[in-house]
């Protein structure tokens, strides 16, 4: 049998953890803002790196990764002091005279595990998290986008504290290394596939898990909203990232009154944003890989196309396409998309639309265009998912002060400010008691009289 080769090096992150470096504020806030001057630092080669993997724009790369990660750093460093704060808690009659309190510990070692589609942003979001609870942390970055994954290991080797933060780069195989290990807790995000692997792994060491999946996103279109306007909302969240977004939206249900006036408004907001040739547009990206192309392009094939459909396999290029779906069964509604293929679907009542949503696994978000609070309630309260967004999409994601994660089959748990800070920590709970009073009370024997006069005592004073 040979010896895990992370071994030594993890036990190395645990000596540290124990020492004790880790819990103080002025380490967790120190290491946060070497995170933000890698970030500034280092924005251009960011982009250059993303660009090399998905051909994504320097604007693109800025919102979605460099420039979400600064707001989330600002936020968290900002309410650090008061998150870490005991949490008092009122103590019974009874027990006085006491202090009852709950301390918020960091978990130890953690191991985050990050996605291809946002390289940088999916491994140093829960990095951040990780940090602000004062744990020791492996970052694993995705190996199916090199390039990215490489600019993120420098920066954590370079500015990072790196007897506290260790980055583990390479494929499938290191992944499979690191979950052979015991850690304190497990952050993943990815497919659902990959997620039910790391859930087995981690369940062998007993360890916790996050899970942070996809999941097929519906988006509700009713006849009481602006038709224009939810149409280039729709247009820039499917295919931003080239559609490769675990809460992009992955199919359209509008309204059979409104149908035709959507698809016209979708085409002319894919026409303005990308111009007459997608392909020449430095804002549109490339899918990831060779194999996701072909995979894609089973979805398109034969399909009844709106708009789009061109496609470049030596380029990894499909253009931005809208099809239309009569059979709620058909291929492309069975599994998540993740790439720049939308499939819009009528329906004539909203109960017709929920009961849809209703009837397949929990998706990340559920997003509605609609101005009756009518509407509102209904899709609310009768659909599940990790988050829902009215009148846009994928902002839900961006309020550092809103929990982000799944539900069901989309995922376990949540991060961003507040929710990533209590992820990687536990509350402890703690009772500091004085010496005096020590009444007999309490000690035996329990003659009948105490015994009354105890229970009496506890029934006037636990409510």
């Amino acid at each position: 049998m040979t010896v895990n080769r992370f071994e030594d090096a993890l036990s190395g992150l645990r000596a540290v953890f124990s020492s004790g470096i880790t819990r103080p504020l002025s380490w967790r806030i120190m290491q946060l803002k070497a995170l933000g001057a890698f970030l500034r630092d280092r924005e251009r080669m960011i982009a250059e790196a993303v660009n090399e993997d998905f051909r994504k724009s320097e604007a693109e790369t800025f919102f979605t990764e460099t420039g979400f990660l600064l707001g989330e750093l600002r936020f968290v460093a900002g309410n650090l002091k008061r998150w870490m704060k005991p949490e008092k808690v009122s103590t019974p009659l009874y027990y006085q005279f006491a202090r009852s309190y709950i301390l918020r510990d960091p978990l130890g070692l953690v191991l985050v595990i990050g996605a291809w589609n946002y390289p940088v942003n999916l491994c140093l979001a829960p990095l951040i998290g990780a940090l602000s609870g004062g744990n020791c942390v492996v970052v694993k970055p995705s190996e199916t986008a090199p390039n990215a994954s490489r600019v993120v290991a420098e920066g954590i080797r370079d500015y990072l504290d790196t007897s506290a933060v260790m980055v583990v780069e390479g494929g499938a195989g290191e992944t499979r290394s690191l979950l052979d290990l015991r850690f304190d807790h497990v952050f993943f995000t990815g497919s659902r596939d990959k997620g039910y692997e790391v859930l087995l792994a981690a369940a062998r060491n007993f360890t916790p898990v996050t899970l942070e999946m996809g999941g097929k996103c519906p988006c509700i279109v009713t006849e009481h909203t602006n038709l224009r306007i939810a149409a280039r909302r729709i247009v820039w969240a499917k295919f931003i990232n080239g559609g490769q977004t675990c809460i992009a939206p992955d199919y359209v249900l509008v309204h059979e009154n409104s149908e035709h006036r959507l698809l016209g408004y979708m085409k002319d907001a894919i026409r303005q944003f990308y111009g007459p040739d997608p392909s020449s547009s430095c804002d549109y990206p490339r899918i990831i890989s060779e194999r996701h192309f072909r995979r894609l392009m089973s979805y398109v094939d034969g399909a009844d196309i709106v708009t789009g459909g061109g496609a470049d396999e030596r380029a990894r290029y499909i253009a931005p396409s809208v099809i239309m779906v009569t059979d709620p069964a058909a291929p492309v509604m069975q599994e998540e998309i993740f790439g720049p293929v939308l499939p819009v679907l009528a329906y004539s009542r909203i109960d017709e639309a929920t009961g849809l949503i209703g009837s397949g696994k929990e998706p990340l978000a559920v997003y509605l265009f609609s101005s009756s609070r009518e509407e509102h309630r209904a899709v609310i309260g009768k659909t599940r998912s990790g988050g829902v967004c009215i009148n846009d999409l994928m902002f839900q994601a961006a309020v550092s002060a809103l929990p982000f994660g799944g539900s069901g089959f989309s995922g376990m748990g949540s991060y961003h400010g507040r929710a990533g800070f209590d992820t990687f920590t536990s509350r402890r709970s703690v009772m500091h008691r004085a010496f005096f009073p020590d009444m007999n009370l309490r000690y035996p024997p329990y003659g009948p009289w105490k015994f009354r006069f105890l229970k009496r005592l506890l029934a006037t004073f636990s409510g």
